[in-house]
């Protein structure tokens, strides 16, 4: 095998939509960076000298229902996982992403308009090696009655299994490797989503106010409220699959691991 090199887009793009938890439209811009350079975000409607926010995992802090980084200013940017899962599925491990707001617009829930952009724009190599972080031991953290384990492999993997109350979701699992495009035949399309019974909790809480059947799967029991029903049967294993890879993005480097 020939050495494998970083990679980044071929060239800039730009992204408009609106940011699920804010519901305020964002303007954001997709750059390429030279090898080495990682995932950085600015803040356009903030001070240059502190709008820099790094896409690594020693930034992200705890909240619910997405993941948000932050920088030692604290200036913040929400909702990152489904882009950086696009960039991982991509191989893209090198850009500088300039947003308008504190939110990586949602647009249709899921990652396909994010890849569909950056394989418009092309996807080209830098001049800096490839690193990865190779999983040598198992480790597993807990957290009420879920658990995450990360073991070793010699590609990356991603199993992942989800029980619901609501019918419509039950008991799904899924497992697949991430070589050769199964990103984006996989999941890449796959939908965020959410119990129609949670919708009134989360807007009193402040989240999801730009939230439609647009940039949603709503499950109602049994029943699929989102016009046009579910992209695949088991959608939401599949999204959930998608999330973290993006938030397994925020490593640093590529995981060579299960």
């Amino acid at each position: 095998m020939g050495k494998a090199y970083q990679k980044t887009l071929g060239r800039a793009v730009v992204i408009t939509g609106s940011g699920l938890h804010s519901g305020r439209p964002v303007r954001m811009e997709v750059r390429p960076a030279v090898g080495g350079n990682g995932i950085h975000f600015y803040r356009t409607d903030i001070d240059s000298q502190i709008n820099r926010v790094p896409a690594i995992w020693s930034n992200v802090v705890q909240e619910p229902l997405n993941t948000r980084l932050v920088n030692g200013s604290g200036v913040s940017i929400a909702t990152v996982e489904h882009l950086m899962a696009a960039f991982a599925g991509l191989g893209v491990s090198n850009a500088d992403v300039y947003v308008s707001g504190p939110e990586i617009p949602i647009l249709d829930g899921s990652s396909r308009e994010f890849v569909q952009a950056f394989l418009w724009a092309g996807i080209v190599e830098t001049s800096a090696p490839l690193q990865v972080i190779e999983i040598l031991k198992t480790v597993t953290v807990e957290r009420g009655c879920a658990r995450a384990t990360l073991s070793p492999a010699d590609r990356l993997s991603i199993s992942f299994e989800i029980d619901f109350d609501a019918a419509a979701i039950g008991h799904q699992r899924a497992s697949f490797s991430m070589e050769n495009g199964q990103f984006l035949r996989q999941m890449a399309d796959c939908r965020t989503f959410c119990l129609k019974t949670d919708i009134e909790k989360m807007h009193d809480a402040g989240l999801a106010l730009g939230g439609t059947y647009d940039n949603a799967v709503v499950f109602d029991g049994s029943e699929v409220v989102t016009p046009g029903g579910l992209r695949r049967s088991d959608e939401p294993v599949r999204h959930k699959m998608l999330d973290a890879l993006g938030d397994l993005a925020l490593a640093g480097a590529p995981i060579v691991g299960a």
